[in-house]
């Protein structure tokens, strides 16, 4: 049976706005980030998307989000969880090194690339796996929906990879997913910004 997954980043934070390194650390929603998350449940509503489940990521940021959204129960997964950066949590993102990270952060007690894209892998296929319900939501984070996004990249339709090489994921991207014997299958990318201008355009 053909299942769908919506894979979300959690709505702008404040390290996000004063553009510290956030992964394993927290922080709380801004009142944007509020907007972000109030806005995705509207574009949920107004699709007609009904979620059978629902899981978060154990952070605060990311609950809080989940439950803007929608009101469903929902299970908090440490799987879910950001890309751990070790010392550099908390510290300004000036510090990070260019992109692509790679193991960069392992000599500073973080994670290793390829363990933590497992992970994201493990993570989304263990709970599609064993649940019932056809349509299910997961708010994580942005790392996460990269290297998750990463992984499936070879089953990606074309004009998407191209719209996946733009930029970052913003605050409350959605990621539409088939999910097919074990496999994701990226079908439609929702940006958040570009759903606020539509909605308040209305």
């Amino acid at each position: 049976m053909k299942k769908e997954l919506y894979l979300m980043r959690h709505g702008q934070t404040l390290f996000n706005k004063r553009r510290k390194v956030q992964g394993w650390c927290d922080a709380p929603l801004t009142s944007l980030g509020i907007e972000q998350a109030k806005t995705s449940g509207e574009y949920f509503k107004k699709s007609k998307i009904i979620f059978d489940k629902a899981y978060s990521s154990t952070s605060e940021r990311a609950c809080d989000t989940l439950e803007l959204v929608t009101d469903i129960p929902y299970k908090r997964l440490k799987g879910l969880k950001e890309w751990n950066f070790g010392t550099f949590e908390g510290e300004s993102e000036d510090l990070n090194p260019p992109l692509p990270y790679k193991d960069f952060f392992v000599n500073y007690g973080g994670e290793e690339e390829k363990e933590f894209q497992k992970r994201a892998v493990e993570t989304c296929i263990d709970f599609m796996e064993n649940e019932q319900g056809r349509i299910v939501l997961a708010v994580s984070h942005g790392a996460f929906c990269g290297q998750f996004r990463k992984y499936w990249d070879h089953n990606c339709e074309s004009k998407l990879k191209i719209e996946n090489n733009k930029g970052g994921i913003g605050n409350c991207c959605i990621f539409k997913y088939e999910y097919v014997d074990r496999e994701f299958k990226l079908v439609e990318i929702i940006n958040n910004e570009m759903q606020i201008l539509k909605i308040s355009d209305k």
